[in-house]
């Protein structure tokens, strides 16, 4: 049982340093003695078709996250079946889980602002807390006064992380790769060696 765990969620495809310095961001910030990675295996609102399968994006970021004691990974997701709802996730976690001690939710404002959309929100609401990193010159009054909802409402604990927001994305990360660019410091070294290996995000 971990006593604060942090779950970061996402397609990770590929992670990159801008999930590692978030996630370390939010672990230091909001007190976690643990962050857990749980890629998707079906990614909602994604299409699928134009994910790399889901034991590449694994591997990667176990090989991304092996050097930080605080950073763990979970397939929680690869073996379920069907989309990977964070709800499923978060359901399966607290039962490991102490009744007084909740999930710490890592995510982005924009996913925040939006988490009505998800699958059983409130009950996502109700069973996390929620570390938000704050994007640049994203609308952080609206964010405050969404926060301040979830608080009264179902008694979580919002906190704002601010972490070095740098230029990267997995989507930027993959077209270079196709175009023949470098992205030396963009992922971990054994990442970019593991996406050169398998051939991942090659035109062909």
């Amino acid at each position: 049982m971990i006593g604060r765990l942090g779950v970061y969620g996402g397609t990770f495809d590929p992670i990159h340093m801008g999930h590692l310095i978030v996630a370390e961001m939010a672990r230091q910030e909001c007190c976690l003695d643990k962050v857990l990675f749980i890629p998707a295996k079906i990614p909602p609102h994604k299409n699928d078709n134009h994910i790399s399968p889901a034991d590449y994006r694994f591997e990667m970021t176990g090989l991304a996250i092996r050097e930080n004691p605080y950073f763990d990974i979970s397939d929680l997701e690869l073996k379920r079946q069907g989309i990977s709802y964070t709800v499923d996730s978060i359901k399966a976690l607290s039962q490991e889980q102490s009744d007084e001690s909740k999930i710490w939710l890592i995510v982005g404002g924009d996913s925040f602002l939006e988490i009505d959309s998800w699958k059983d929100a409130e009950t996502i609401m109700t069973m996390c807390n929620f570390a938000v990193y704050l994007r640049p010159n994203f609308p952080t009054e609206t964010l405050m006064i969404k926060a301040e909802r979830v608080r009264k409402r179902f008694d979580s604990n919002v906190q704002f992380v601010e972490a070095p927001m740098i230029g990267i994305s997995s989507t930027d990360i993959r077209n270079r790769v196709s175009r023949g660019k470098s992205i030396r410091y963009m992922v971990p070294d054994a990442v970019e060696k593991y996406i050169r290996e398998k051939g991942l995000y090659t035109a062909d």
